[in-house]
């Protein structure tokens, strides 16, 4: 049985020790909005924050996580940063497909609890290894941006 914290609720699941989170997180604990994307940690579909840093859940096994606090797509929303994404998201009309957007969300999350007011290279470096089919990229970072307090670019173009 492993023990962890996830979106502020003590949860214990019984499941293999090399279960990926995500696995867990879907199949176990029925939690649907982190999403599969490639399995090999290389598109950020699947990424959660662990103890605040955000993690591909795709390759972390559960066996590693025993007593960690794990924040979701369906618990970013109680955090400050996770609201102001939402609402900038939905205020620029960042999502086309959305299928990737959770795990961009998360990332983006992670990026502005460590550096509140971030210039266009550390959205960039942060976020470079979200992968995004309907190439959302320039309304991903003027969300970013937005939510963070500082002007956004014009998007028209985007």
């Amino acid at each position: 049985m492993i023990t962890l914290t996830v979106n502020g609720k003590r949860r214990e699941v019984n499941a293999p020790e090399e279960m990926p989170l995500l696995w867990a997180l879907r199949d176990e604990l029925d939690l649907k909005g982190t999403k599969f994307g490639c399995g090999v940690a290389q598109c950020g579909a699947c990424t959660v924050h662990i103890d605040g840093e955000a993690t591909r859940a795709c390759v972390t096994p559960i066996g590693s996580l025993d007593g960690a606090k794990i924040t979701t797509i369906e618990g970013i929303g109680e955090t400050r940063e996770g609201q102001a994404l939402q609402a900038a998201w939905l205020e620029l009309d960042v999502m086309q497909c959305g299928y990737c957007q959770a795990g961009q969300i998360m990332t983006a999350a992670a990026l502005l609890a460590k550096t509140p007011k971030p210039d266009d290279t550390a959205i960039d470096d942060a976020m470079e290894g979200n992968l995004c089919r309907c190439a959302t990229y320039k309304r991903i970072r003027a969300a970013i941006k937005s939510a963070s307090g500082q002007p956004v670019d014009d998007l028209r173009s985007a």
